[in-house]
């Protein structure tokens, strides 16, 4: 099994900026790519924010480039996002997720319990 914990999440006026941690544990081989999801509102679809793979490739939203970075630190199976120009619509609940490869060499995807950003004065 693998757990992953977000911590980072709150409250935060217009323009300031946030960092979202998220670290993985439990029966990890490796992990290819990690990212942060987010939905805004209950009953809409979970959308990407970024993605980072092992080799250190990015991928951003359009709505978040120039905003948000996505950093990992591989040897503590640990991702983050950096979140910087917050606007009031970065409002959302924020997932963590990962695509692990057990101990057991299984292919699995795995998601945090989500912390919540709100941006608001």
């Amino acid at each position: 099994q693998v757990q992953l914990v977000e911590s980072g999440g709150g409250l935060v006026q217009p323009g300031g900026s946030l960092r979202l941690s998220c670290a993985a544990s439990g029966s990890i081989f490796s992990i290819n790519t990690m990212g942060w999801y987010r939905r805004q509102a209950p009953g809409k679809e979970r959308e990407l924010v970024a993605a980072i793979t092992s080799g250190g490739s990015t991928n951003y939203a359009d709505s978040v480039k120039g905003r948000f970075t996505i950093s990992r630190d591989n040897a503590e199976n640990t991702v983050y996002l950096q979140m910087n120009s917050l606007k009031p619509e970065d409002t959302a609940v924020y997932y963590c997720n990962a695509q692990v490869t057990t101990k057991n060499y299984y292919a699995m995807n795995y998601w945090g319990k989500g912390t919540l950003v709100t941006v608001s004065s």
